[in-house]
This record gives structure tokens, C-alpha cells and sequence, in this order.
């Protein structure tokens, strides 16, 4: 696999968090020629983080996290909404089309990311595997959920993995979902979502790895983030909080 950025980088807000994923796909996009990155960050405060589609009544327990303080945010990708914070690794990769055509197929897309975080892990969890349409298990227990964002030349990739979280903060935040995996068996959250017994500093070096990030980057699209924020992540219309 070809070498590729690495972007080790969590900013001080939620907002800006979300904006800086989309902001290196809009990178990518404008580049010229591929450009690939890997992007890991983690939360320093708990976050709801729902879909592009998402209908927050649908997903969201959205009186106990205003109670609870939890910000509710939406990102550009699908799928349904997570629950992340400390303990729970954010990592975000932007692969190109040209290099990798055959991944233009979205169901490809899911396996070749999936799996190469698997190969990833196997060294310290070998029973993880992928599950459902975008799922990682730990025997028959989630600890990542991820999505995806196409645009014409790039698409983004990202999702999260828990490995020290507060479990109970999921069944406080998250109604269950409208839609549900076959193997999740009508499970409540708490018996549905895992650990994963790596530390953190392990499972930031098996992603690193896995994806051949051995390109530090010297800089990040700070002006396209701040665009981001100002346009569309720091208004509660984007998030559907109005």
C-alpha cells in the first residue's frame, strides 16, 4: 500500500472536530492528483454525533444529553448517530479513486477499510471482525461504528473505536436505532457495545501501521475548518436543533 499522510490532531472544540474531516476531503479534492491521509483524534468532553440523514428524534435521547450537558452535532457522512468522548478513538482516512478504483463500490469501500483495521488489530484482539454493513465486532459485540462521504475524486472514510469509554453513556444518549444490523439481535445498547481491550497508545500505532501513515503532515487545512465551522458546524440548524 502506497505511503500516506498522518494526522494525528484533535482541535479544541466539537465543531471544529467535525469540520476538520470534511475539510482534508475538500483537500483532497482540490489537489490535483491523489491525496491520501489518516487522521486520528479523540474528544476531550462526551459528544452525540448523528448522520448526514440523521432525524434526531428518531435516534437521539435529546432531553437527557441537554441534561446531562452532551452536545448533539451532525457530520457530513451517513449512517446513525454514536456516542463518542474520551476513551473512544476518532480516526478518519481520505483514499483516492485513481489509486483505488474498485473502490468506487461502496459496499468494497466498507470491506477494504474494515478489514485493513482488522489486519490492523489482530495482533492484539484476533477475534475482531467486521459485522453488518460498516460495523467492527468483538465477538458478538460492537466497539466501532463508521460511515462514508464520496465526493468525485476522494471519498472520506472515519468512524470510532472504543476502547476505554463510558458505556452506560450510550444507553443515557441514544434511543435504539430505526434501523438495526441482523446480528445485533434486538439487543439494548448496553448488552450490544464493547470495549476493546487495546490501550490507547497500542491502537494508535496498529492504525498507523495498517495504513502505511508514515508521512507526518506539516500542516492541516485550517482555512477550509474555519469555513466549515463558520458555514455550517456552528449553527444549530445544520445539526437539526431547530
Amino acid at each position: 500500500m502506497a505511503a500516506m499522510f498522518l494526522l494525528d490532531l484533535t482541535l479544541p472544540t466539537p465543531a471544529e472536530n467535525l469540520a476538520l474531516d470534511e475539510a482534508l476531503l475538500e483537500e483532497a479534492e482540490r489537489a490535483g492528483q491523489p491525496h491520501e491521509t489518516l487522521r486520528l483524534w479523540e474528544p476531550a468532553a462526551p459528544m452525540v454525533v448523528v448522520g448526514r440523514s440523521s432525524r434526531l428524534e428518531q435516534e437521539v435521547q435529546i432531553e437527557a444529553c441537554r441534561q446531562l450537558g452532551v452536545p448533539i452535532l451532525r457530520r457530513t457522512s451517513g449512517g446513525a448517530a454514536v456516542v463518542t468522548g474520551p476513551g473512544c478513538l476518532m480516526y478518519a482516512v481520505v483514499l483516492s479513486y485513481e489509486k483505488r478504483p474498485e473502490l468506487r463500490a461502496v459496499d468494497r469501500a466498507h470491506r477494504f477499510v474494515l478489514n485493513t483495521i482488522v489486519a490492523g488489530l489482530e495482533e492484539h484482539a484476533p477475534s475482531v471482525r467486521c459485522r453488518g454493513t460498516s460495523d467492527l465486532t468483538l465477538g458478538h459485540q460492537k466497539f466501532s461504528g463508521n460511515s462514508v462521504r464520496c465526493r468525485r475524486e476522494h471519498f472520506l472514510y472515519h468512524g470510532t473505536l472504543l476502547y476505554n469509554f463510558r458505556l452506560e453513556l450510550i444507553e443515557c444518549c441514544l434511543r435504539m436505532p430505526p434501523r438495526q444490523p441482523t446480528y445485533r439481535e434486538g439487543r439494548a445498547h448496553g448488552e450490544f457495545v464493547a470495549n476493546l481491550p487495546v490501550a490507547a497508545d497500542a491502537l494508535r500505532q496498529s492504525l498507523i501501521a495498517a495504513w502505511h501513515a508514515d508521512r507526518p503532515s506539516a500542516t492541516w487545512p485550517e482555512a477550509e475548518t474555519a469555513r466549515l465551522v463558520a458555514e455550517r458546524y456552528s449553527h444549530d440548524e445544520w445539526h437539526g436543533l431547530r
